[in-house]
């Protein structure tokens, strides 16, 4: 073995965000990666066991450490979001727990070399998974639609964000200023 560090908080930016109860907006946050514990004890809760889709809110009330300036983020916090900061959430959890890094695949639509970016950043992902800061990409994940492809914690599939992957990518190379949804490229 190697004597690399293993990342295990990832930064995200939800979508949409939560309001909390003053009318505050919180979107930037932190997600760490989960235990067996964490996907373990929810099983024992009375709520889980009667609606098996709670475990989803249960689990990533356990992982998600940060979020915005909220003291505490739990099931509550997580019921209250939108769906697609949900399903945003959920995605981030499959790819960092699943692949180690919150890293999609997508291909040059020049070329058609496959290559993963960091679904955060937008940068390109070197063989060991840190981000490039010379080939950034200037996506935004919550912008690329991600989420939009999966069925919940343990299903996703990141097909889907290609099409926009390379839209954006295409735009960026040609110096554009629009990408081909026309909206401004970031």
């Amino acid at each position: 073995m190697t004597g690399g560090t293993l990342q295990t908080e990832f930064e995200f930016t939800l979508p949409q965000g939560y309001v909390d109860d003053e009318g505050t907006l919180h979107k930037e946050g932190r997600m760490r990666l989960a235990t067996a514990a964490d996907e373990i004890e929810p099983l024992q809760t009375p709520r889980v066991q009667s609606n098996s889709s709670y475990l989803t809110l249960v689990l990533l009330s356990r992982v998600v450490t940060e979020l915005g300036d909220l003291e505490t983020i739990d099931v509550s916090v997580i019921e209250d979001l939108f769906v697609s900061d949900l399903e945003y959430l959920q995605a981030l959890y499959e790819r960092i727990n699943n692949q180690g890094v919150n890293a999609v695949e997508t291909a040059c639509p020049e070329c058609g070399e496959r290559f993963e970016i960091d679904a955060e950043s937008g940068g390109h992902l070197t063989t060991d998974g840190a981000s490039s800061p010379t080939n950034q990409a200037g996506m935004n994940a919550s912008a690329a639609g991600i989420g939009d492809e999966f069925g919940g914690i343990g299903a996703i599939d990141s097909s889907g964000l290609e099409a926009t992957e390379m839209q954006a990518a295409s735009a960026e190379s040609n110096g554009s200023e629009e990408s081909a949804s026309g909206n401004p490229v970031e």
